[in-house]
């Protein structure tokens, strides 16, 4: 009686600039934990040996030549073919054994996405600011989209085919972290969350991230898919506003002209005026696009669901 195994193909896509101080030793731990992995380094534009080292530790070494780790990642996803996908950061801060359990869970529940939820290894590991901001913009994402994940923004995440190649990486930088959270939620795709260990970056390295430039675009890609994603609430706001901004200025005109039956202030009876017809353009775009968008999840849900699934790891007995 002889046993057959299906196991699922895993890659682990690591995006680059240089990491030349990590790269090396971040190849090698993920090696030791996923043996059964292919491990893929798309360097981006590096200046240092990065790409040297990463094929040295035993990486399939690839580029991207737009800059931003949002372009490398739709790269990424693009090319690699997989059922299994272990997006992780280069840069050495992320905890390679977890992976195997992160890999084990999305396969076991049939998860599309497992995030790794950054826990601190020792103290000063996230610089000043990022602690705040990251809750900031987590609870954001949460307030409007859904409640799912503690840390929107990990770089470090296990994701089914069907995540992969149903995602439509529209970033160019940091925010990309963002848009696969957004993803996720939007489609309400069975995902989970784990804690994993967070570590300083090694001797020599240095955060490519900017604390105020990239946290603006992030918060900025927050709004534009609220406006994309949720229409009807973002542009029914608007009219709301418009419409408390018209009757302000021009109730007291009404009321006057009530009293003398004269409009004093012609301007600011047309500006009024202008505001509500503003506020109902708003609402009637609100409706409109709230319809429009409703087609386009649908149509990337049945796109979703053409895709094959997380296949199980198990085994078949034949005699």
């Amino acid at each position: 009686m002889a046993d057959t195994g299906l196991t699922p193909r895993i890659a682990v896509v690591i995006p680059c600039y240089n990491e030349a101080e990590a790269i090396g030793s971040v190849v090698r731990d993920f090696a030791a934990a996923l043996p059964e992995a292919t491990i893929y380094v798309y360097d981006n534009n590096s200046r240092d040996a990065t790409r040297e080292r990463a094929a040295q530790a035993g990486a399939i070494v690839r580029s991207e030549t737009h800059q931003g780790k949002g372009n490398v990642v739709r790269r990424m996803f693009a090319d690699v073919e997989a059922e299994v996908y272990v997006l992780v950061d280069g840069d050495g801060t992320y905890d390679a054994p977890s992976a195997r359990g992160m890999v084990d869970l999305l396969l076991q529940n049939s998860l599309d996405m497992v995030n790794g939820a950054r826990v601190p290894a020792a103290a000063g590991v996230f610089r000043p600011g990022h602690v705040f901001g990251n809750r900031l913009l987590t609870a954001t994402v949460a307030a409007i989209f859904g409640d799912r994940l503690k840390d929107m923004l990990s770089g470090y995440r296990v994701m089914s085919r069907r995540f992969i190649k149903s995602f439509p990486a529209l970033a160019s930088g940091f925010e990309t972290e963002t848009e696969l959270t957004v993803h996720a939620l939007e489609l309400r795709l069975p995902i989970a969350e784990v804690q994993t260990p967070y570590r300083e970056r090694p001797q020599g390295s240095q955060s490519k991230l900017h604390t105020f430039r990239d946290g603006w675009r992030i918060l900025r890609t927050i709004f534009l898919l609220v406006k994309e994603e949720r229409p009807l609430q973002f542009f029914s706001g608007v009219a709301l506003m418009l419409a408390i901004a018209s009757l302000a200025l021009g109730w007291p005109l009404v009321t006057e002209f009530l009293q003398t039956g004269l409009v004093p202030r012609l301007p600011t009876a047309v500006l009024a005026m202008g505001l509500m017809l503003l506020a109902a353009v708003s609402f009637v775009a609100a409706m409109i696009l709230d319809t429009v968008t409703v087609g386009r999840r649908e149509m990337k849900r049945l796109h979703y669901l053409s895709l094959q699934g997380p296949r199980f790891s198990e085994r078949r007995r034949s005699s």
